[in-house]
């Protein structure tokens, strides 16, 4: 299955055109998660403040997946 990861908040959203092919759910989540963590080891976490923010992993119809937010996994 083919999943797009969008960083999503409020009124804003940054589109991943291209995604990635996955096998199931799980392996889209364990992509996100990685994301994530590659997200906050190329700025400096004091840097970036990601209250309100989620990734959203969405199919190729744009159905909504899983929706992680990324201030709650900070650790």
């Amino acid at each position: 299955m083919h999943c797009y990861f969008h960083l999503v908040h409020t009124h804003e959203r940054i589109l991943d055109e291209t995604g990635i092919e996955v096998s199931d759910l799980e392996a889209a989540h364990y992509q996100a998660i990685k994301a994530i963590q590659e997200l906050r080891a190329e700025g400096e976490a004091d840097e970036v403040d990601w209250r309100g923010w989620h990734l959203e992993v969405t199919d190729a119809s744009g159905k909504v997946l899983l929706s992680i937010p990324l201030d709650m996994s900070q650790h």
